[in-house]
């Protein structure tokens, strides 16, 4: 079976590629050992979006009454809500199923193996392997969550996101280690629902890469709701002997014990890439990631690589975004190479986090001198309206032309909010332009407006 793109693997970053180079006339085969869409589409992004869901609409119930609401005898239903967010996963799964019929895209079931002279070998559940040859092979493999020696995942006591997803109760008690994205997510989604979270960070802010005011303020929306948090702290060791699992923190003042039903590692993730032929093939890697140029293209021509299995930022729109680049460029166009500091950053807990480029330390570092504009989501009548005061956004400008360093967002909705930023910054947006576009009133997003206008000394509601 010959083929001109053969992707391999199905995420947001392999089926996109291949519906692409479908539309770009080429004859394209994809293929998948589980289920079509990836970790994304059935145990990442979507499957814990309507989790977060669920618990936000708990969340409202409970604080009826501050919406002159009087709703009595609340409960949340755990096996509902994981049923729910299973559901929803399921039926984006048959959505990309159809987009590969109406696509008329091969879809091949099994394990894939890359061989030398643009070959892949692919074995099914029966053992049985067969060989597909293409033109270009993608390799859209993914990630997984990250083991460390310290923390050994038995799926039960110590889980890791997959199974976070789809616990059979709920816990009374639970340690999050790592309080990246996934960490925060799930701290948020079951300390909502009633368990007693504590979020334990090696690094001295929670959500670390995001803009230092950004962590300051989730740390202490999340102490509101009752979620203990610890930085500087790193997990020793996990006791799980007994129905309690016993974990050693080792902090700035001492060892503590914290004691906990369930220890969920969000220590990162880590490539999909054993077993997959690189080394026969002759693919470079390099910490455990296939290394690629600005168009995918590993060191063996005919042979690309997308998504997280590569060093880039590890995130669905990126991984759509360097197959869509990598099929064009195989097909003969000249796209531009991504800006990847140019890529936004989405976290759903409660409140939302988004960002994009240079935070405030990093801008700085960079050698520019800087403009800085904050407007606080209390200071918003929207944000009033809908009792959603926590947040703010903070804006980032060249001091000298106005350049559109970065954006830094946490409140309700933010994440829906980003986007106005990533496309300013396309166009080479200043901060005056920004402060001169009319923003509708009252919406969350004339606070970006205001921001601006902040930066400039020319805000009006502070």
């Amino acid at each position: 079976m010959n083929y001109d793109v053969i992707v391999i693997g199905s995420g947001p970053g392999g089926y996109v590629a291949a519906i692409r180079a479908s539309q770009l006339g080429l004859k394209t085969a994809i293929i998948e050992k589980e289920n079509l869409g990836g970790i994304c589409l059935n145990w990442g992004c979507i499957p814990t979006k309507a989790l977060l869901k669920s618990a936000q609409v708990f969340e409202y119930l409970n604080h009826s009454a501050e919406y002159g609401i009087t709703a009595d005898n609340i409960k949340a239903d755990f096996g509902n809500v994981i049923k729910r967010s299973r559901d929803v996963a399921d039926g984006m799964s048959k959505g990309v199923q159809f987009l590969m019929k109406k696509n008329k895209i091969d879809v091949i079931v099994g394990a894939a193996k890359v061989k030398p002279g643009k070959k892949v070998e692919v074995t099914d559940k029966d053992g049985k392997t067969s060989v597909v040859e293409g033109k270009h092979i993608i390799i859209a493999v993914g990630a997984r969550s990250r083991q460390l020696p310290n923390l050994p995942q038995d799926g039960k006591k110590i889980i890791g996101y997959r199974e976070a997803l789809v616990l059979p109760k709920q816990p009374k008690s639970m340690v999050v280690v790592g309080s990246g994205a996934i960490g925060v997510e799930f701290a948020y989604f079951y300390a909502t629902l009633g368990t007693k979270v504590t979020v334990v960070e090696f690094l001295p802010n929670i959500v670390p890469v995001e803009d230092e005011d950004i962590s300051k303020q989730l740390e202490k929306s999340f102490k509101k709701i009752g979620i203990d948090v610890m930085t500087e702290a790193n997990v020793e060791s996990v006791d799980t002997k007994g129905d309690i699992s016993k974990v050693k923190v080792k902090t700035k003042t001492g060892e503590v014990i914290l004691e906990a039903e369930i220890v969920l590692s969000a220590v990162g993730i880590q490539a999909n890439i054993e077993g997959l032929g690189l080394e026969e093939t002759g693919i470079a890697s390099d910490k455990g990631k296939i290394l690629t140029n600005k168009y995918s293209e590993t060191n063996i021509p005919g042979y690309y690589a997308i998504g997280d299995c590569t060093g880039g930022q590890a995130l669905a729109h990126v991984a759509s975004a360097e197959g869509i680049l990598c099929v064009e460029k195989i097909a003969g166009h000249h796209p531009e190479p991504i800006d990847y500091n140019n890529v936004p950053g989405c976290t759903y807990c409660q409140p939302e986090i988004a960002s994009v480029g240079y935070t405030e330390k990093k801008a700085k570092e960079a050698g520019y001198e800087i403009k800085v504009g904050k407007f606080p989501f209390t200071a918003s009548g929207k944000a009033k309206a809908a009792g959603h005061s926590d947040g703010f956004v903070k804006v980032i400008f060249d001091a000298k032309y106005g350049e559109f360093l970065g954006a830094h967002m946490i409140g309700a909705n933010v994440t829906e909010m980003i986007a106005e930023i990533v496309v300013a910054r396309k166009l080479e947006t200043t901060g005056m332009d920004i402060v001169k576009s009319i923003h509708p009133h009252p919406t969350m997003s004339e606070a970006i407006m205001e921001a601006a206008a902040a930066a400039y000394g020319e805000v009006i509601h502070l």
